[in-house]
């Protein structure tokens, strides 16, 4: 598969007109809000935004109607090398003790959002912050975070990137401009499929996106989790269901292993597969097979199923649970009986 650049590196955003109107239009009049929370599901290109968003406040204003900026101007090289002086980064640090990433958002990473706002701006223009990932603010992190929103400083943009704003504080969303995000259409998903993965068939693109449900990223990680392999379990699992056999739980984990990328991927696309079945039974258009699969479960027993197997993979990656354990307890919730 072709590299994708990470978003600080990405010149590219597929899709996504709208919300970057939005940008250019608060840029160009000149009543730009201090804060501005970009909402939507994971992988669907927020962080490319915002970063896309702070390379043009930093570069001046836009000539062409979109935050475009050439991958060869000093600022785009700048921003992507991570030493932009007036651009500030806030994510999910490495532990180095644990040799992994922090579940949280720390309060000392914000309390360097303070210091770097009380500075002058190295260049003379604005000052730039971007948290990516904000749903993973502690509680002291947040709290925090809410007194540099209480009292922006002039001639500075916070971009709070959140796939689940549900869990930021009220307060925090208050004094915040949402920009939501949707997932890309059929056409969006072909062209950014076609552009990252142009040495796969176009019928495997298609598969990926189906799975994907518009979400770039999760494409991208169904691919690089050895997705060919991991829908083979998903469909073995669905083709089990209403009734999976305990066993089959250890013959995933088992083909799983310790791959991480794989547990994230096998449970996007049991969730995903899981979404559509529920959606087509919503309108009356399921097929066979998702009709044996949902068997005779009502739908919202269905949705929270789905939302119990999410919260389940969140909280084992972001824990560092056991990941054996989490797929047997899956396995539960899809067997419950209505």
């Amino acid at each position: 598969m072709s590299g994708v650049p990470e978003p600080r590196a990405n010149p590219h955003l597929i899709g996504h007109a709208e919300p970057e109107s939005h940008l250019v239009e608060a840029l160009r009049s000149g009543r730009m809000h201090h804060a501005w929370l970009i909402t939507g599901p994971e992988g669907i290109g927020k962080a490319t935004l915002a970063f896309r968003f702070a390379r043009r406040l930093l570069a001046g204003l836009p000539h062409d109607g979109t935050l475009h900026l050439d991958s060869d101007h000093p600022t785009f090289r700048r921003v992507m090398a991570g030493s932009h002086a007036d651009l500030l980064t806030v994510e999910r640090a490495w532990d180095e003790k644990r040799k992994r990433l922090r579940s949280e958002i720390v309060v000392d990473d914000v309390r360097a959002v303070a210091e770097f706002l009380r500075r002058t701006p190295a260049e003379g223009g604005w000052r730039v912050v971007v948290v990516d990932g904000a749903e993973n603010l502690n509680r002291n992190a947040a709290n925090a975070l809410l007194k540099v929103l209480e009292e922006p400083p002039s001639r500075a943009v916070l971009l709070l990137v959140c796939a689940a704003a549900g869990r930021l504080l009220p307060t925090i969303r208050s004094r915040t401009r949402r920009l939501r995000m949707s997932p890309l259409d059929v056409a969006g998903m072909a062209n950014f499929l076609a552009r990252a993965m142009p040495e796969r068939a176009v019928a495997e693109r298609e598969r990926i996106a189906v799975l994907a449900e518009g979400s770039p990223g999760r494409a991208i990680a169904f691919a690089a989790g050895g997705g060919s392999n991991v829908a083979a379990l998903v469909r073995d699992v669905l083709d089990k269901l209403p009734d999976p056999p305990p066993i089959l739980a250890h013959t995933v984990a088992d083909a799983l292993g310790r791959d991480e990328e794989a547990f994230s991927t096998f449970f996007d696309m049991l969730r995903a597969s899981l979404a559509a079945a529920v959606r087509d039974a919503a309108r009356g258009e399921m097929n066979d097979a998702q009709a044996r699969m949902l068997g005779t479960r009502g739908l919202d027993a269905w949705i929270d199923v789905w939302h119990g197997l999410g919260t389940l993979r969140q909280q084992t990656e972001g824990l560092h649970l056991d990941k054996r354990q989490a797929l047997i307890n899956g396995f539960g919730m899809l067997a419950a009986k209505a």
